[in-house]
C-alpha cells in the first residue's frame, strides 16, 4: 500500500507540477520562460532587419537624389570629367572629391592670371596640374554631389565663368 501511495502522490506532483515543476529544481528555464526569450529574440531580430531596411531606404535615396543631381547638371549644360580622362593628376593633391572647373590652359601664366581674377571674386581657387601639361583652375571644392550642383549654378552667374565649365571627379 505505501508503494502505491508512493507511486500515487508520485503522479499526481507529475500531473499538477509538470516538467515545469522539475525545471525550476534544477536551475533551467520554464516553459514560460522559453516562451519569453523566444519572443525577445524573435523582437531584436525584428529590430535588426528594421535597422536594415532604413539603411537601405537611405542609400536608395541617396541614390535617386544623386541621379537627379547629375539630371539638373546636364539640364545646365554641365560636364563631369574623371581626371583620368584628361590624362591624370600631375603633382595636384586634391582634398575634395569634386572641384567646379572654370578654365583650363597649357600656358601657366593665362592659368595664374585667371587664378587671380577668380580670388578677387571671393572664391578659393587651386591650381590643378594634369600631366597632359593643361592647368587648370578649381573652385568651390565639396565631398557631395548636391553641394557641387548647388555651387556651379551660382558661379554661372559670374563674370568670370565660361560656357564651357565643368566638374571635376577626383576619386
Amino acid at each position: 500500500m505505501k508503494k502505491f501511495l508512493l507511486l500515487l502522490s508520485a503522479i499526481s506532483l507529475l500531473s499538477l507540477g509538470g516538467c515545469d515543476m522539475f525545471r525550476r529544481l534544477a536551475g533551467r528555464p520554464t516553459a514560460k520562460e522559453l516562451e519569453q526569450i523566444k519572443v525577445e529574440q524573435l523582437l531584436r531580430q525584428e529590430t535588426e532587419h528594421l535597422a536594415r531596411i532604413d539603411s537601405l531606404k537611405r542609400v536608395e535615396k541617396a541614390l535617386n537624389d544623386s541621379i537627379a543631381v547629375l539630371d539638373s547638371i546636364r539640364q545646365l549644360h554641365g560636364t563631369i570629367l574623371n581626371p583620368s580622362e584628361i590624362g591624370g593628376l600631375f603633382t595636384t593633391r586634391l582634398d575634395y572629391m569634386y572641384y567646379i572647373v572654370v578654365g583650363a590652359f597649357k600656358d601657366r601664366a593665362n592659368a595664374e592670371s585667371l587664378l587671380t581674377v577668380v580670388r578677387e571674386a571671393g572664391y578659393s581657387p587651386v591650381l590643378i596640374n594634369f600631366r597632359n601639361g593643361f592647368n587648370a583652375i578649381g573652385i568651390a571644392p565639396a565631398n557631395d554631389l548636391l553641394h557641387v550642383f548647388q555651387s556651379l549654378k551660382q558661379v554661372k552667374k559670374e563674370g568670370f565663368c565660361p560656357d564651357d565649365v565643368w566638374i571635376l571627379v577626383n576619386n
